[in-house]
């Protein structure tokens, strides 16, 4: 194993897995090391940033010293318990590695056991705080335990504290904590990272077989309310758990993902920060959930929104941090040289003074189907989203960004015309069918409104399609769900030849893109791939139209590209077969769940278990 990284991290973004308390997320490589680590929160700074640089950012890593190794992973049981094996020539090991549920810490366990053979094992521990560019004061200590006086290495930087557990300890080498020792059959090795807050009282260690235990429960116990049966079954749990893992234990806050910069396009500025709450990606992740059974989840993140966005509804955003604050400002680390290359690094995202006009809709919808779903309404909740639903009333009209947050000139995108109709329909059907109280006929003048508006401006009749704004014709990837939301039936003429113009235009390789970066409409350098939830939107497209043979060889052909373990990111490069942008991505997974529902009812099959 080389212990010098190019100037950029080039691991493979599939090599990567998941590790997660619902609280905060690691990213481990196939080869043990932990290269991405916010504490305590997702939106937190890193202490284990070699992700977006090199060695010298931080990292864990955990693994053997011969380079020629077999390496397999899976996940133990429903969970994210993950148990890695090593096969050398000289020997096998296994190691488990999880953050432990349910217990209000933040800790890393890793357990590494001999099974055959000896192998020999490298340990290195690097812990740089403030994205990796803060080395911090590291010492070593005695604690006293019943059995016995153990030693623990202790890293601070201002207000966090790191400590690091083991039987055996890293030894200090040029700034870095390293050690090399053998693991013989039989043999097991168990250390523990935890953060705390610096002025507080070393947290006692963890019982490890118990935490292990314990965790592998919890989320079989969640997986298992699940009441989806119907086809793709593995990875439509897999994708359910990682809804889960990036929603917030305490707070119901939902990320979009654990992660900032992986780049839509390597070497080049699409870089994001995706480590904040949207409030369309939230409620879309809601629909998934809702649609398998998960209900309680959404009374949480909806107590989560009325806190977020109390106030004027003037002043909504499209995104909050994970405790519902305001402010997330972008803004570029230099010290990173950014994953194979690309930068800027950036943190924080300027999307979120944007106006997007489609986010409401996705909220009305996924509160709509909450009520259908036996959720008992609230009077905040319904007097917030009366509110949200009358200032949309006033504005309607305006141009916006759109949702892939076009930092070009605003505009009328098409599909957010579709969404403020979408927040109005919604709105009615809460009036019509659950007795709550609002202007229903002023609603229903401003939906018939929209809805002509669209079909006159969002149309082209020489192209023969939907359009992406109001101002081209050319198309866009989010045309295919006017019918998965009700604005017109899967078989419409007009929805099969907005089909056909997304396949004519947009697809590379067989998975669609969202739409022509060539047009510059989104006011940015390069290109980008193709972006996964637009290839599921096919899918659930085809499958409304009554195309099912198309929807199920692209679905078969999507659940193909998930990793070794289950897990999807944001875009994929089918040329070269590797995937693109921020890891695990939530907007990937929850597609992945609708797509499965379409296709189980396009076919007729059990969509949930008897109840």
């Amino acid at each position: 194993m080389s212990e010098n990284w190019p100037a950029g991290n080039v691991t493979p973004i599939e090599d990567y897995a998941v590790l997660g308390d619902t609280g905060t997320a690691a990213l481990v490589s196939r080869e043990g090391s932990v290269d991405w680590l916010c504490l305590p929160r997702f939106d937190s700074h890193a202490c284990f940033a070699a992700l977006l640089g090199t060695r010298e950012n931080g990292r864990w890593l955990l693994g053997p010293v011969d380079p020629d190794v077999r390496t397999t992973r899976r996940y133990l049981d429903d969970s994210f318990v993950l148990e890695t094996t090593h096969e050398t020539s000289t020997g096998v090991v296994r190691v488990l590695d999880l953050m432990p549920l349910g217990d209000g810490r933040a800790d890393v366990l890793r357990r590494i056991e001999g099974v055959s053979g000896t192998v020999r094992i490298r340990h290195e521990w690097i812990v740089r705080f403030g994205y990796g560019r803060m080395r911090p004061w590291v010492s070593r200590h005695s604690e006293e335990r019943e059995a016995g006086v153990d030693q623990v290495i202790t890293a601070v930087a201002g207000p966090d504290m790191i400590v690091l557990r083991g039987a055996r300890l890293p030894r200090p080498e040029d700034g870095h904590h390293v050690d090399e020792f053998d693991v013989a059959a039989g043999q097991v090795y168990t250390f523990a990272t935890t953060w705390f807050r610096s002025h507080e009282t070393v947290p006692p260690p963890l019982k490890v077989m118990d935490r292990i235990a314990d965790t592998i429960e919890r989320t079989r116990g969640w997986a298992a309310r699940s009441d989806y049966d119907g086809p793709y079954e593995d990875v439509v749990t897999r994708s359910l758990l990682v809804l889960r893992l990036l929603s917030h234990g305490v707070t119901g806050g939902i990320v979009a993902a654990p992660t900032t910069s992986l780049p839509e396009d390597f070497g080049g500025e699409r870089n994001w920060d995706y480590r904040f709450c949207w409030l369309r990606d939230a409620a879309l992740t809601l629909e998934a959930l809702l649609a398998c059974g998960y209900v309680e989840e959404t009374d949480l993140w909806r107590q989560w929104l009325l806190r977020a966005v109390a106030g004027d509804p003037d002043d909504i955003q499209i995104m909050y941090c994970v405790d519902g604050a305001r402010d997330l400002p972008e803004r570029e680390l230099s010290h990173l040289p950014g994953y194979a290359d690309s930068r800027p690094v950036r943190i924080g995202n300027g999307a979120v003074g944007q106006r997007q006009t489609d986010v409401l809709g996705e909220v009305m919808i996924a509160l709509e189907h909450a009520r259908q779903r036996g959720l008992t309404e609230t009077a905040d909740s319904w007097n917030l989203q009366r509110a949200l639903v009358g200032n949309l009333a006033e504005h309607w009209q305006q141009a916006d960004n759109g949702l892939w947050e076009i930092r070009g000139p605003v505009r009328h995108f098409t599909h957010s015309r579709v969404m403020v109709w979408a927040a109005f329909d919604r709105a009615i059907q809460a009036v019509e069918e659950h007795g709550l109280d609002g202007p229903v006929d002023q609603w229903r003048e401003l939906r018939d409104l929209v809805r002509a508006e669209v079909m006159d401006k969002g149309w082209n009749d020489e192209r023969q399609s939907f359009v992406q704004h109001y101002d081209t014709t050319e198309v866009d990837a989010s045309l295919l769900t006017l019918s998965a939301v009700g604005f017109l039936p899967g078989d419409d003429p007009r929805m099969l030849a907005t089909i056909r113009a997304v396949e004519q235009d947009l697809m590379r390789d067989g998975l669609v893109l969202r739409y022509r970066t060539q047009t510059g409409v989104d006011g940015l350098e390069g290109d980008e791939h193709p972006f996964l939830a637009c290839s599921f939107w096919l899918v659930v497209a085809y499958a409304k139209a009554g195309m099912v043979a198309e929807a199920t060889a692209l679905m078969d052909r999507l659940v193909g590209l998930v990793n070794d373990v289950g897990l999807l990111s944001e875009e994929y490069d089918p040329a070269n077969g590797r995937m693109v942008g921020n890891f695990p991505q939530a907007f990937s997974h929850l597609t992945l769940v609708g797509a499965a529902l379409a296709l189980a009812e396009a076919t007729g099959k059990a969509r949930h278990a008897p109840h």
